[in-house]
C-alpha cells in the first residue's frame, strides 16, 4: 500500500475518533447542564474511552457520578482531573466531597472510614491551599465538618481505632474552619450549631479525663 493512502487512512481514522469524542462530550455536557446526570454519564463515559485525557469531560464525569451518589467512582474520575490538572482546586473539593460521604458510610469498614475521612481532610486542605481565598467559605465549611466527623471517629470507646490526642486536635481543628466561616458570615446558624457540636464533644472529652 502506498505511503500517501496510509496516511490519508490515518488522518481520517484520527479524525473519526475526534468526532465522535466531540459529539459525546456535547452530548454529556447537554445532559450535564440540563441536570440529568445518568445520561451524562453514559455519555461522558464514552467520551473518556476515546480521549482519557479530556479534563473537562472527566470533571464533568466526577461531578456527574458524585450526584448519582456513585462517590467511588467519582474519586477516581476526578484523581483523573487531578493527575491532569494538578492545581485544579474544584476537583480537590468535589473528590474531598464524595470522600467524606464515603466516611459516614457504616457499611465500610473502620479502616476504610478512616482513610476515606483522612482523605477528605487532605483534599480540602489542598483546595484551600491552591485558592487561599478567605471569602471562599465552602473550603472552611467542608473542612469543618471533616474534621469533626473524624474527630468523633478518633474517640469512640471500646474501638482500636480509639486515639483521645488525635481525637482532641481534630475537633480542634474543626472549630477553627467554622469560627472562619461565620467571621465571614456570622448569621450561618448552622455552621453555629456544628460549632457548638465540636465543643460539647469536647468538653465531654475533658470531664472524663
Amino acid at each position: 500500500m502506498k505511503l500517501s493512502i496510509i496516511v490519508s487512512l490515518l488522518i481520517f481514522s484520527t479524525l473519526d475518533v475526534a468526532y465522535a469524542q466531540n459529539a459525546y462530550v456535547k452530548l454529556g455536557q447537554q445532559a450535564f447542564m440540563d441536570g440529568d446526570f445518568k445520561s451524562a454519564i453514559s455519555q461522558l463515559e464514552k467520551a473518556c474511552s476515546v480521549d482519557s485525557t479530556n479534563a473537562n469531560a472527566l470533571w464533568m464525569l466526577g461531578y456527574s457520578y458524585y450526584h448519582s451518589d456513585n462517590y467511588k467512582k467519582s474519586i477516581v474520575a476526578y484523581t483523573k482531573v487531578i493527575s491532569i490538572k494538578p492545581t485544579d482546586a474544584s476537583a480537590y473539593y468535589y473528590r474531598a466531597r464524595a470522600k467524606s460521604y464515603l466516611g459516614k458510610d457504616n457499611s465500610l469498614s473502620p479502616a476504610d472510614k478512616e482513610k476515606y475521612l483522612l482523605g477528605a481532610i487532605y483534599d480540602f486542605t489542598k483546595a484551600i491551599d491552591i485558592n487561599p481565598d478567605p471569602n471562599d467559605i465552602k473550603f472552611y465549611q467542608n473542612r469543618g465538618i471533616a474534621y469533626h466527623d473524624y474527630g468523633c471517629f478518633k474517640l469512640q470507646p471500646n474501638s482500636r481505632f480509639y486515639d483521645k490526642a488525635r481525637g482532641i486536635n481534630s475537633l480542634k481543628a474543626s472549630v477553627a474552619d467554622f469560627e472562619k466561616v461565620l467571621n465571614s458570615d456570622p448569621s450561618r446558624t448552622d455552621i453555629s450549631t456544628l460549632m457548638d457540636a465540636s465543643k460539647e464533644k469536647l468538653a465531654s472529652v475533658d470531664n472524663h479525663r
